[in-house]
C-alpha cells in the first residue's frame, strides 16, 4: 500500500507492545545521547529501555526531560489519565493520536504561555499565541515546528543549521531498504523549505542507527526489508504498523500548516 507522497505503508502487526516508560525511552534517547535535552543518563536510557529494566528508575529519569514531561502530564490529565508514562499518552505525544484532541485549546494555549513566553524576547510571543487556537496541540511535532524556532534550539543554545536540526529533532520515517551490520538504511521522508515555507519532500536514503554494540530498540531477528521505522535524530525508535504511520504523517502535516502561517 502506498501513502501519500509515494512512501510505502508498513503492513505488518507491530511487535508486542511494549510499557509506556520503555517506548518513551526509545524516543528520547536519540537526542539525550547528544546532550540536546533531558538528564546525562544516555547509557542508562539506553541499557532500561533495551532491556527492559527498572521502569520506576525510567519513571524517574522522564521527569528530567523538560520539553516532554510537561506535554505528557496535560495529555493524561485532559485525557483522565493518571499515569502521563501510559503507553497510550506516550503514544500521543511521539506519533499523534485523537487524545489530543481531546485536550482543550484554551488548557493547551495556558500551557504554553506559563511555560515559554517569559523566554521569548520582542513581539514573537504574538505569533506562538496564535497557534493553540489555530489547532496545534501537545503533540512533539509542535514542540520542533514551532517552539524551537521562537525559544531556541536545544539545551546547548541555538544552532545555525535550523533545518536539519528541526529535521533530525522531528519523529520522522523511513522504510528499510538495505542493513549494513547495526546500521539501517531506509527511505526517509525529509523536511524541505521552499518558497519560504516547510514541506515534506521526496523520500531519500539515509543510514540510520538501529544497534550500538548489539543493543537497539528493534528485534533484531524481525526487522525485515519493507517495514517502516520511526527515527527520531539518528536512532530507529520502533516498527510502525500502518494506523501508526498514518497518525504520525497526519499529525506531522497539520503542524506543518500551523507552523507555516507564521513563517
Amino acid at each position: 500500500m502506498t501513502g501519500p507522497g509515494g512512501d510505502q505503508i508498513g503492513g505488518r502487526a507491530l511487535l508486542a507492545a511494549v510499557p509506556g516508560p520503555i517506548r518513551f525511552a526509545r524516543y528520547a534517547y536519540g537526542p539525550n545521547r547528544l546532550g540536546y535535552c533531558g538528564p546525562d543518563a544516555a547509557d542508562e536510557l539506553l541499557g532500561e529501555a533495551v532491556e527492559g529494566g527498572d521502569l520506576r528508575r525510567i519513571r524517574e529519569l522522564a521527569t528530567g526531560f523538560e520539553g516532554a514531561y510537561p506535554y505528557l502530564e496535560l495529555i493524561a490529565r485532559s485525557n483522565g489519565i493518571a499515569d502521563p508514562l501510559d503507553e497510550r499518552v506516550v503514544e500521543a505525544y511521539w506519533l499523534g493520536s485523537d487524545l489530543l484532541d481531546r485536550v482543550p485549546a484554551a488548557g493547551f494555549g495556558a500551557s504554553v504561555e506559563a511555560r515559554f513566553r517569559p523566554r521569548i524576547r520582542g513581539d514573537a510571543w504574538r505569533w506562538l499565541a496564535t497557534k493553540a487556537p489555530e489547532g496545534a496541540r501537545p503533540v512533539h511535532a509542535f514542540h520542533v515546528l514551532d517552539i524551537f524556532p521562537v525559544v531556541g534550539l536545544l539545551r546547548g543554545g541555538r544552532t545555525d543549521d535550523v533545518l536539519r536540526t528541526i529535521d533530525s529533532c522531528r519523529i520522522r520515517w523511513g522504510r528499510v531498504i538495505e542493513r549494513i551490520g547495526g546500521q539501517l538504511v531506509v527511505d526517509a521522508v525529509p523536511l524541505e523549505y521552499v518558497d519560504g515555507h516547510l514541506r515534506l519532500g521526496p523520500a531519500r536514503p539515509e543510514t540510520i542507527r538501529g544497534w550500538q554494540d548489539g543493543l537497539g530498540f528493534l528485534d533484531d531477528e524481525d526487522i525485515e526489508i519493507g517495514d517502516v521505522v520511526a527515527i527520531h535524530w539518528d536512532w530507529a525508535c520502533e516498527r510502525l504498523d500502518e494506523r501508526r504511520l498514518t497518525a504520525l504523517r497526519s499529525w506531522t502535516e497539520r503542524q506543518l500548516r500551523i507552523a507555516n502561517q507564521t513563517i
